[in-house]
């Protein structure tokens, strides 16, 4: 089974390799104002995703519960936005344009930092669709193939400027091209091994499937607000990236009901 879902889980890890093959024949630097609209597009993807693809889903599993059917969702998201929180504050890491690192102090390089960031923030989309790929092979009818496709077709699509926001400033930083690309390809790897490694865990756990889901969710929010809104909001003209937020929560929102 995890043989035919294979694909649908490296669609995600598709979309920031090809993003971070940009550095391999981009000359420029991305300016920042396309820096601060790729980021709003990100956010508003994540968004959308975490409320129609994990929450709604989530709060439909526990319907049998009534007027609490909102409980798990609400510790689930609790949960995820605490683990994202422990994570941020014990893994050393670097965000862009940023000149102090965050965490615990350590020696490793900038460039390391910056990739960890990255990695951090690639993390909760993994397991997004790790949870809903699980959710599809237990049969929950609150699941179908299509939104866990355009889950992961939506988060491809949010990776492939990422893939290009970092490795781009990595090679500006003095890595060489080919090791800026591959910095950037192993940032994204973590989303395919977050999403196996979610599928075992829910493989033992069904019942608490909408915990998991609304975990996913409450995990990506945390990312969207620590991270994505303040880099998307910084300097001048940040308008473009609140309209990009608009952007990729439409589509995403419109892929998920389209697909689903």
């Amino acid at each position: 089974m995890i043989s035919k879902l294979l694909p649908g889980l490296l669609i995600p890890f598709a979309g920031t390799s090809l993003g971070a093959a940009c550095v391999l024949f981009m000359k420029r630097q991305l300016n920042n104002m396309v820096q601060r609209a790729l980021t709003g597009f990100a956010a508003g993807v994540m968004v959308a995703a975490s409320i129609w693809s994990l929450i709604i889903p989530a709060m439909e599993q526990s319907e049998g519960m009534g007027k609490l059917s909102f409980v798990p969702a609400v510790i689930g998201f609790w949960l995820g936005i605490l683990f994202l929180l422990l994570l941020d504050s014990v893994i050393p890491h670097l965000h862009m344009h940023a000149d102090k690192a965050e965490g615990p102090s350590s020696k490793l390089k900038r460039t390391t930092m910056m990739v960890l960031a990255v990695t951090l923030h690639n993390l909760p989309e993994g397991m997004a669709v790790g949870v809903v790929y699980a959710g599809l092979i237990s049969g929950n009818t609150s699941v179908t193939s299509g939104g866990a496709l355009a889950l992961a077709l939506g988060i491809a699509i949010q990776n492939f400027p990422e893939g290009a926001i970092i490795s781009m400033p990595l090679h500006a930083e003095g890595k060489s091209r080919k090791g800026a690309f591959l910095d950037g390809v192993l940032s994204g790897a973590v989303e395919p091994v977050g999403a196996l490694l979610t599928i075992f865990a829910a493989g033992f756990v069904i019942p608490a499937m909408p915990y998991l889901l609304s975990f996913a969710a409450g995990a990506m929010m945390y990312v969207v607000v620590e991270e994505l809104i303040p880099e998307m909001s910084e300097g001048e003209h940040s308008n473009i990236g609140v309209v990009m937020f608009a952007v990729g929560f439409t589509l995403m929102m419109a892929l998920d009901v389209a697909l689903g």
